[in-house]
């Protein structure tokens, strides 16, 4: 067999094997246990989101630079066409929910300021503001699209907002994969 055939065929296994690795160590952010609890005649919904920030997101983080993290959630109401296997959705509510985690270095404390009511919340770790920040208990499920639940797909993800960062970081953020950590869309489960 010729030196360039073999040669090729060791570049392109050591380039899947890097390929590999790299997806295999990919982090991103994760939704856990979404429920929808039913309180009265309304649902609230539960989660728990796990955020395992790259170092470099924990660097700009240090270097006061404030990062926006997102929730959205997503209610459908589903239409069946071809029996289960093909189904229409319609979007009934949609809302997302923007915080945005900040260091002070004086204090040395990580400040989680939701954008949405301006409540701020103090932590002397980082650790412990991605557990609160992760918490999602008791958000009210709009009850006037609640009446049938049997058609509907409540799902919840998040994310970054790339868009929040400073202008000079957008373009080099958005082309990193150490940035791009939104979770996939995860359905919850309905009681």
């Amino acid at each position: 067999m010729p030196a360039y055939v073999v040669a090729k065929r060791l570049f392109n296994s050591v380039l899947l094997l890097l390929l590999f690795s790299q997806s295999a160590y990919a982090t991103i952010f994760s939704v856990n246990y979404p429920k929808v609890h039913q309180i009265g005649n309304g649902y609230v919904i539960s989660a728990q989101v796990d955020y395992p920030l790259t170092p470099r997101v924990i660097e700009a983080l240090e270097n006061g630079v404030p990062i926006t993290f997102f929730q959205e959630l997503e209610l459908n109401e589903t239409f069946p066409i071809f029996a289960d296997f093909w189904q229409w959705e319609t979007t009934l509510w949609r809302t997302k929910l923007r915080y945005q985690l900040r260091f002070h270095a004086l204090s040395e404390q990580y400040v989680i300021v939701s954008l949405d009511t301006d409540h701020q919340q103090n932590f002397p770790n980082l650790d412990g503001a991605l557990s609160a920040l992760g918490q999602i208990t008791d958000l009210t499920v709009p009850p006037e699209y609640t009446d049938d639940t049997d058609d509907l797909i409540l799902r919840i993800r998040s994310g970054l907002d790339l868009n929040a960062l400073p202008t000079p970081m957008r373009p080099g953020a958005i082309i990193s994969s150490k940035w791009q950590l939104t979770s996939p869309w995860v359905r919850a489960v309905w009681p």
